[in-house]
């Protein structure tokens, strides 16, 4: 599967590095060179330099044969633009898009976006939920069946506490997309590590929900 995603922040850099390790053929777009840069002696080729919202350069990166198109920049207007053109310019089946301001997700899906994922609506449904320790629960299907947004509340207890994201072995079609530590969200890196009453976000394939629960749950 040919995956396009447009934006190189920390959630385009680790989908990315997701999706090569599951082996998809993968194309990281972002326009701030310098970025591109730091990007490229991680990820080598993958990363390339260009503004996702325009046509020529989408012509380059081969909207025309993606499979799916992920826009995940800091900007809904530039996202929203970008999965637009890959639907309507060059026939892609499938966009996901980020949405950075829950209002716009309506818009979204009204002009055919297929799939919004907003990090402030997931946070705001997960403070309404009243999870027991160490439980997984899906906070949103994605579109199509085949993938969920889970959280899991860490206890003193789980086998995973203390450890740096980047040291724990997650299932193929999984990633840790947020943390909430102390009533407020954080984007976390490799190096940031797990702490006993941490919130962690995910997404994760639908069949490895079992998997991804008992990586993190307490030590027998």
């Amino acid at each position: 599967m040919y995956c396009i995603v447009v934006g190189g922040g920390n959630v385009g850099y680790y989908l990315t590095k997701d999706l090569v390790s599951a082996g998809h053929e993968v194309l990281l777009l972002e326009k701030d060179r310098g970025r591109v840069a730091r990007l490229a002696e991680e990820l080598g080729e993958v990363a390339m330099q260009g503004d996702g919202c325009e046509v020529r350069m989408m012509e380059e990166a081969g909207f025309s044969r993606a499979d799916v198109i992920v826009a995940v920049t800091g900007d809904d207007e530039d996202n929203l633009v970008i999965c637009q053109m890959a639907k309507q310019k060059f026939d892609v089946s499938r966009t996901i898009a980020r949405v950075n301001s829950p209002t716009n997700e309506a818009i979204f899906s009204k002009l055919g976006i297929d799939t919004t994922v907003s990090s402030t609506r997931i946070i705001f449904n997960l403070i309404e939920q009243e999870i027991q320790t160490d439980e997984v629960i899906p906070l949103a299907a994605l579109r199509g069946g085949n993938l969920e947004i889970v959280a899991i509340e860490l206890s003193p207890k789980s086998r995973v506490l203390n450890h740096a994201i980047g040291d724990v072995i997650l299932p193929s079609e999984a990633h840790i997309i947020s943390i909430i530590r102390e009533g407020k969200g954080m984007l976390p890196g490799a190096e940031t590590r797990l702490m006993a009453g941490d919130s962690v976000l995910t997404l994760v394939g639908t069949e490895q929900e079992s998997a991804l629960r008992d990586i993190f749950a307490e030590m027998g």
